[in-house]
């Protein structure tokens, strides 16, 4: 190893030591970032949450998009990070759906959400995928990698966004957030209606190179347009932010069947 990178490593580890001392369980003031002194769950998630600057490009980004009064899914909720920042942007005449089917991500969410006084979001505990009903998830290393998968260790319930909005149970999304850990084409496949009539802005995470070309197909067809917020091309990019455009076009090409 270089003595630089050892450097580095080494001022890495001093500058958060103090930071791995609090002990796991406690509550603390989130330290920096648009939540900043929000409460937070020491433990529930990785370190950059409690200090402010998870996916800070992301973060700026998902504030820029998101205004007082519009409604947003956080679909892939895990502890709740984006779904207090979305509550905190979208205000008291706004309201946040946060989808999470993992139930130690569910009770950490809703204790966020109770320390911080939330009343502007409504948690469904279910998978959000191409089929109502029950599915595979298996969970993984952390509680941030579990996802939809044949064999799986756990059965939970599965949701699609077109049926949650036709059925007038969830008004149309304003904004979503999906990460969803491999299975973003199946819960994209469930709003497809809901995306080319209402459309959203969509942040989508994905995962692998299959799924990340699915994806793209699929919200081109659906008249969207594509960026990257990571900084690399858009075909190796993991975080995408995805506008409505075409309209025109879509008009003339008629109804989706």
């Amino acid at each position: 190893m270089a003595v630089g990178q050892m450097v580095r490593m080494t001022t890495h580890i001093l500058v958060r030591l103090p930071f791995y001392l609090v002990p796991r369980g406690s509550v603390v003031p989130i330290l920096w970032g648009p939540l900043r002194g929000m409460r937070w769950i020491n433990g529930s998630s990785i370190l950059s949450c409690w200090l402010g600057v998870y996916e800070w490009a992301k973060q700026a980004c998902f504030a820029g998009h998101v205004a007082p009064g519009a409604v947003v899914f956080d679909i892939g909720a895990n502890v709740g990070f984006y779904t207090l920042l979305a509550s905190k942007l979208v205000g008291p005449a706004g309201k946040v759906v946060a989808f999470e089917p993992v139930p130690s991500n569910v009770a950490y969410l809703r204790r966020h959400l109770a320390l911080n006084a939330v009343d502007n979001v409504e948690v469904v505990e279910a998978a959000v995928s191409d089929l109502e009903g029950e599915v595979a998830f298996q969970e993984g290393a952390s509680n941030s990698v579990g996802r939809i998968a044949e064999g799986g260790n756990l059965t939970i319930p599965s949701v699609t966004i077109d049926a949650l909005i036709e059925s007038g149970r969830l008004p149309p999304p304003t904004v979503i957030k999906m990460d969803v850990e491999g299975a973003e084409y199946r819960a994209l496949m469930g709003a497809k209606r809901s995306l080319i009539q209402h459309r959203p802005i969509l942040f989508l995470a994905t995962h692998n190179p299959e799924v990340h070309a699915q994806c793209c197909e699929l919200m081109r067809s659906c008249g969207y347009e594509m960026q990257p917020i990571d900084g690399r091309p858009l075909a190796s990019s993991q975080e995408i932010l995805e506008t409505p455009a075409r309209l025109d076009e879509l008009a003339r090409q008629g109804p989706e069947p």
